[in-house]
């Protein structure tokens, strides 16, 4: 190879600064480049090699896999079964409200029967004992199921009415039966069902002397062994014989009111009971100072002696 092809490497060192110089030729520098390339592959296939098995040390092992899929696998089991635990209460605790709404349902029904039985309800207009008639013709599409929520919040709504229609019913129920027992205190009609008038209230010819005496009440004759009736409804103060009465029946209805009914041939209450406008009390009889079978017939108001004629002709509430 010709000089002028030689390559001439200059060295400075760092004593005195002197330079050396050194000459390569092309075999050389050829050979000195492929050194320096075959060190560079060298190293970066072992580096290559080295990587690769740091990956594979730090690739889990199949037990490790298979283990912590099982891990997985047991929290999401343990997921569920919280999820299915709060559902589970959610359905109790919408059970309860619907078993407490039957309930109310049901007290709503027996206000409602016992409207029918006193007669301020139609019975053929209001059967509670059948649901509700309803319908409608069908649109053709497919309904949605409710959710929970708006379940939740249907039953609310319907509480609240159901809560409305009960207060709403008890102060019905309350008006009816202070209306009832109004009706059924209510002095009026009179105490026999067969009979008719055989000696008025007051001044009197007297049936054993003949004098001027005062009467009473008013006399009201019929069949032996008929029925003696309470024109009221009240409870029995004295169910008893007394002087001139014979068997006799007296019957506070309140507010200081009290009815008499004498000469009964057998007495059918006792002291204490609670009797209805109607009841049978005794039966007719000519027990006491009497001349033949009747009942002896007083109103007492406040402890004064009042005409029953004018009970007997009051219009019926």
């Amino acid at each position: 190879m010709k000089p002028e092809n030689d390559m001439n490497i200059i060295l400075v060192g760092k004593r005195h600064g002197k330079s050396r110089a050194v000459s390569l030729n092309a075999p050389v520098a050829v050979g000195l480049v492929f050194t320096v390339t075959a060190l560079l592959a060298v190293a970066g296939w072992s580096g290559y090699q080295i990587a690769l098995e740091q990956a594979e040390a730090t690739e889990p092992a199949e037990s490790e896999l298979v283990a912590e899929w099982r891990s997985k696998l047991t929290e999401q089991k343990l997921e569920l079964a919280q999820i299915e635990r709060n559902v589970q209460q959610q359905v109790d605790a919408l059970t309860l409200r619907l078993g407490e709404m039957q309930g109310r349902l049901l007290r709503l029904d027996a206000l409602g029967q016992r409207f029918v039985e006193s007669g301020l309800v139609a019975s053929d207009e209001f059967d509670f004992d059948q649901p509700a008639a309803v319908g409608g013709p069908e649109d053709g599409l497919d309904g949605d199921s409710y959710t929970a929520p708006e379940l939740t919040g249907m039953i609310d709504q319907l509480a609240r009415r159901i809560e409305d229609r009960e207060q709403q019913l008890r102060m019905l129920d309350m008006v009816t039966s202070r209306q009832k027992l109004e009706k059924e205190l209510y002095v009026q009609g009179r105490p026999i069902t067969w009979g008719w008038l055989s000696s008025k209230y007051g001044y009197r010819s007297d049936p054993f002397t003949g004098k001027r005496t005062w009467h009473a009440g008013v006399d009201l004759a019929g069949k032996e062994g008929s029925d003696i009736i309470a024109v009221a409804g009240g409870v029995v103060t004295y169910a008893d014989e007394r002087y001139g009465y014979g068997n006799l029946v007296e019957i506070d209805h309140g507010d200081g009111l009290l009815t008499r009914y004498a000469h009964a041939k057998t007495i059918k209450v006792k002291v204490g009971d609670v009797v209805q406008k109607g009841q049978v009390l005794a039966l007719m009889g000519s027990t006491g100072r009497s001349t033949g079978p009747h009942v002896h017939f007083e109103v007492i108001r406040s402890g004064k002696s009042e005409n029953p004629e004018t009970y007997i002709k009051r219009a019926s509430r």
